[in-house]
């Protein structure tokens, strides 16, 4: 197809989405991001030992992306990365680095994020489930950060626990009293879960943007005893796993013990699956699903903690790593993005893209003023586009097990680990090698340097977030 055509189609397919978006109110948008789910963690993304049918039929109706990376592989990097439009050689928060036992480093006044240009745009906001960007009070305190109505968990390390003390609904802490002393009262996610649908149901008839980081399925393994975790027990070889149940840490960041752990990780997804159906639910229920953006995503790859077994699961698909890891693994996450009507259904693309990605995609979507990002709107892409920018480089960090950096480039890719102690460099064809299995370091040298360079510029220095063993020194 010669460029006068492909230009002809981009002019065409730009015309169409202005003209719909005309005709239509301001679209709403949901983002859904699950925790520590893997990429092979859906039936839709190759799952075999249970199945995730709400999900699959999202992407049925939408886009599938096969080439999506979180913002690094841990939490809260990841959602620095996400609602800032900042790769983590430049971002604000870039580790899980805490300012007190319970609290992590807040975004600061000057960061401006995907909230923000919502608001801009007229939208009504909302963040239900764990925030992990800043406490109560705090700079990066969700109302500050534009979000109208935040509730569920300020606090990553309080979130590792389903039964919880309290949680904060703006700013106001909700004491869950039937939780004291280690009971069973209130489960966090269900009424997360409710209070996501009621926002739904507050705001329909404006336009929105819903941000939902459910903490499933985030260790501890933990599922209410109902018809869910009873359709998975019995199902799996089981190894319990002996966890925190009393003392200091219990319910403060401990997991707990699980008799039954691959059954509970099943359900936990399965669980997620439903909540999702219910989403799907509430938009057609409501009349706006027509006009409403759904996408689902993972903050980083899957974990190995409290009992779970990503091996048994296969939840790194075919890839190399878990949660902490900057091997494919740790950082290639499921990524559906449905629009009824501007989406065709049932695609899938192996288009490159990457959180920072959002900030500019909502961007453009909403019209929104120039901003400064290391993002490039996928918009052409999930509107059929053939004309996509594309990045010259992906970067990423990792300030956690003595640091590590990973960047691609086309279909190279470089990481430099254990940066802090006895560095070394591995260099993969990740097209013809996607496993990760064939170190080809010594084979290019010349891809080498040109990678490790491409690297040495992408990490700006930044004192609060030390890397390089250099650094340590300023």
């Amino acid at each position: 197809m010669n460029n006068i055509i492909k230009y002809s189609l981009f002019l065409l397919a730009g015309s169409y989405f202005s003209s719909v978006a005309a005709e239509k109110e301001k679209v709403n948008v949901v983002f859904i991001l699950a925790d520590d789910l893997g990429y092979g963690d859906l039936s839709c993304y190759g799952q075999e030992k249970f199945q995730t049918p709400n999900i699959d039929e999202l992407a049925h109706h939408g886009m599938r992306f096969t080439q999506c990376y979180s913002g690094t592989t841990v939490s809260a990097p990841s959602r620095c990365s996400l609602v800032t439009g900042k790769h983590t050689g430049h971002a604000c928060i870039r580790g899980n680095g805490s300012v007190n036992p319970n609290y992590e480093v807040a975004l600061p006044d000057s960061c401006n994020t995907i909230f923000e240009i919502f608001k801009k745009a007229g939208y009504i906001t909302g963040a239900f489930g764990k925030w992990g960007l800043g406490e109560v009070g705090s700079s990066g305190d969700p109302n500050k950060q534009h979000v109208d109505t935040f509730y569920g968990y300020n606090s990553q390390l309080l979130a590792h626990n389903y039964y919880p003390d309290h949680m904060w609904n703006n700013n106001q802490r909700i004491e869950f009293p039937e939780n004291y002393n280690g009971k069973f009262g209130t489960y966090s996610q269900d009424l997360i879960h409710k209070n996501a649908l009621k926002f739904i149901d507050t705001n329909y008839n404006d336009p929105f943007f819903l941000f939902i980081p459910y903490v499933l399925p985030h260790a501890e393994l933990l599922v209410p005893e109902d018809s869910i975790i009873q359709k998975f027990r019995g199902m799996y070889p089981e190894k319990p796993y002996h966890g925190v149940d009393s003392g200091a840490l219990f319910r403060k960041g401990g997991y707990c013990s699980q008799v039954y752990p691959r059954a509970t990780f099943a359900a936990m997804v399965y669980r997620y699956d439903v909540y999702v159906g219910q989403i799907i639910a509430k938009l057609k229920e409501k009349g706006i699903y027509d006009n409403t953006i759904v996408i689902f995503t993972s903050d980083n790859g899957p974990h190995r903690e409290g009992g779970a077994d990503p091996e048994f699961f296969n939840s790194n698909g075919i890839y190399k790593g878990i949660k902490r890891d900057l091997y494919e693994g740790g950082i290639r996450v499921p990524f559906i993005f449905s629009w009824p009507g501007l989406v065709e259904e049932g695609t899938v693309s192996d288009h490159v893209c990457t959180f920072w990605d959002m900030m500019p995609t909502f961007n453009e979507i909403v019209k929104g003023q120039s901003i400064n990002t290391d993002g490039i709107s996928i918009l052409p892409t999930v509107l059929g586009n053939n004309i996509q920018k594309k990045h010259d480089y992906l970067y990423f960090e990792f300030h956690e097990q003595g640091g590590s950096q990973a960047i691609r480039k086309e279909n190279w890719k470089l990481l430099h680990l254990n940066i802090q102690q006895e560095a070394r460099y591995e260099l993969y064809n990740i097209a013809s090698d996607p496993a990760e299995i064939h170190n080809v370091i010594d084979l290019y040298p010349e891809k080498f340097d040109e990678l490790r360079i491409l690297m040495e510029k992408a990490h700006r220095y930044d004192a609060n977030w030390p890397l390089l063993p250099s650094e340590f020194m300023k």
